[in-house]
């Protein structure tokens, strides 16, 4: 006598779906796999190149805007010219204002006077970029407070007696 296991099988999975209702992991898993297509060039299958890929991965994780704004700090030099990109760079970028750090306050001040002309150099060459404004900084003054906590007071002398 030949026993056909799949009839059982079938028997014994139709049972345990009328009997109470549930249904196991793999049987949940695939229907799942069923209703999503797991053949190749199915609905949203189809092949795409690595360059599509890597595009759609960009937007997906919103990498191009921090990409654009990596672009923006390495090519410094080529939105202010050498020699300021010499004596300055790029700082921060938060809330559309693109802070730079100057070397000394008398290029600070001269990068402020060419400041819309940066603008438009930044809005052309990096247009996704949204900066509305550029703020120069000059070199920053000395920190005297030498831990997490401090203690309002006259500073370093105060330790003098």
């Amino acid at each position: 006598m030949k026993i056909n296991f799949d009839i059982a099988d079938k028997f014994f999975r139709e049972f345990l779906r009328n009997s109470h209702g549930l249904v196991s992991k793999d049987a949940r898993r695939r229907a799942e796999n069923k209703k999503r297509g797991s053949q190749p060039f199915d609905k949203g299958r189809q092949p795409i190149t690595a360059g599509a890929g890597l595009d759609q991965m960009l937007g997906e994780f919103n990498w191009t805007s921090k990409l654009e704004k990596a672009t923006l700090f390495t090519q410094w030099e080529k939105i202010v010219g050498p020699e300021s990109a010499a004596a300055s760079y790029p700082e921060d970028l938060d809330r559309k204002v693109l802070s730079v750090r100057c070397r000394s306050t008398a290029w600070a001040t001269q990068l402020r006077l060419l400041q819309s002309e940066i603008l438009g150099k930044i809005h052309q060459v990096h247009p996704d970029l949204e900066i509305e404004e550029v703020r120069f900084i000059g070199p920053a003054a000395p920190n005297w407070k030498k831990g997490p906590r401090s203690v309002p007071g006259r500073g370093p002398r105060d330790t003098y007696g």
